[in-house]
């Protein structure tokens, strides 16, 4: 990933991609971009054990910015995740415990590597410097350069004190402050000068822009991300099991896999140009087959290929695919256990003792595991042969269910139509 210089023209690639939402000085900033290797950031709190989806836009803005032969980091907010940030925030956030703050850091500290070189990059977190502040000299050195006026009109401020009871506290109102110190700090140790984030940061970003010129009278510059929506109006990254994290172990692969495969044909071409790193030539062409050939999801196959495999990698991403097309084709038999437990993972699943499986008929079951809301629909829907078990067709009302139904010892999914699964698992 390393180069001596741009290699490309970021800001034209970001453009066409529809990943510039906005910028300060945008002519500047491009200019800049072409003129020399630069160094850009993008900061991540610690909030949780693992960074979710809305996590890969901007990690992979960094890789952009690494393969257009500047230098990217990854700030670790370490520090400022003991703080809480107000923006896109109704209320105030429950502080977590320091060590559980830190030991979330070493966690996203490690998942981050996967996606950019670090032997040419840089990996830090601003615990090291803020954690070193005393307060008297930051307030006069630091503190005298943000106008409260200012600081009360940015709009995850002003949200919160007119729009929650519980209004803001000191300490969140704080937090601009304190990632502007983070930029003016990359700024002094490794040269940076530009900084990415999502569209709720910009009010934050600005004021490192304005920290920066104001204390060390040097332009650097700020750029947001577009916020991810879906066109239905459902939150992008949600699912019926919940979010969906990089960390395998809180989301399968097949999970997530799944997610991507599940994309709406209005949004494939967006995310296709959001989330992975196919050519002009490669995503249009896509466009071309899902407009002649909907049904063939060819585009959203690509894109959950694609992104799974910079996530988990390639050989996860295979095991993903063939999950897929077993259930499609209804070969559940050449699935491994392991797998079949990725399936539950993803799929409305029922947890049943052995001893339920012995007294119910098929049409009670379809009941008991949700895909029948009643017995007349649960009929109905065996006698048009919409019910598939373990991937066999099934269409007798008065079947029991056996051993026969039964993968592993603990293993019945249940396919209804095409596309719907449901799973139960005996305990």
């Amino acid at each position: 990933m390393k180069s001596s210089g741009p290699s490309v023209d970021l800001w034209e690639d970001l453009a066409w991609r529809g990943l510039i939402a906005d910028s300060t000085k945008p002519h500047e900033l491009r200019e800049h971009l072409l003129g020399g290797s630069r160094t850009a950031y993008v900061g991540f709190d610690p909030t949780a054990d693992s960074l979710h989806i809305g996590s890969l836009l901007p990690l992979l803005a960094l890789r952009r910015v690494q393969r257009a032969g500047h230098r990217p980091i990854v700030l670790i907010g370490g520090g400022t995740g003991l703080i809480g940030d107000p923006s896109g925030k109704a209320g105030e956030r429950q502080l977590n415990p320091q060590e559980q703050v830190a030991a979330w850091a070493d966690r996203l500290k490690a998942q981050v590597r996967v996606f950019l070189d670090f032997d040419h990059a840089v990996l830090a977190d601003n615990y090291e410097w803020l954690s070193k502040l005393r307060l008297i000299p930051f307030l006069r050195d630091v503190g005298k350069h943000f106008p409260l006026g200012a600081m009360i009109a940015k709009e995850s401020v002003r949200s919160r004190m007119t729009g929650s009871d519980e209004g803001i506290s000191f300490t969140e109102f704080s937090y601009q402050v304190l990632q502007a110190y983070d930029f003016m700090a990359l700024h002094e140790r490794h040269g940076c000068t530009v900084q990415l984030g999502g569209t709720d940061q910009w009010g934050n970003i600005t004021a490192g822009v304005e920290l920066v010129r104001r204390v060390r009278g040097a332009a650097v510059y700020g750029m947001t991300l577009p916020l991810v929506t879906k066109t239905d109006g459902t939150k992008f990254g949600k699912t019926e099991g919940g979010t969906i994290w990089l960390d395998a172990s809180k989301t399968s692969p097949y999970e997530m896999y799944q997610f991507w495969l599940n994309t709406a044909d209005d949004d494939v071409s967006k995310y296709l140009r959001y989330f992975t790193f196919l050519n002009r030539i490669e995503i249009e062409a896509l466009e071309t087959a899902t407009r002649a050939a909907p049904e063939q999801r060819e585009a959203q196959r690509v894109l959950a290929r694609e992104v799974t495999s910079l996530v988990h990698g390639t050989p996860v991403v295979n095991e993903a695919d063939a999950i897929s097309r077993a259930l499609f084709s209804g070969d559940l038999g050449s699935l491994t256990e392991i797998q079949l437990d990725q399936v539950c993972r993803a799929t409305p699943t029922t947890t049943l003792a052995k001893w339920e499986i012995e007294r119910l008929g098929v049409v009670d079951f379809l009941g008991r595991v949700g895909v029948a809301t009643s017995k007349r629909e649960a009929r109905e829907l065996l006698a048009s042969g919409a019910i598939s078990i373990n991937g066999r067709r099934v269409t007798g009302p008065n079947d029991v269910l056996s051993d026969e139904f039964v993968l592993f010892g603990r293993f019945i999914i249940v396919r209804k139509g095409k596309k719907s699964y449901h799973a139960a698992t005996l305990a």
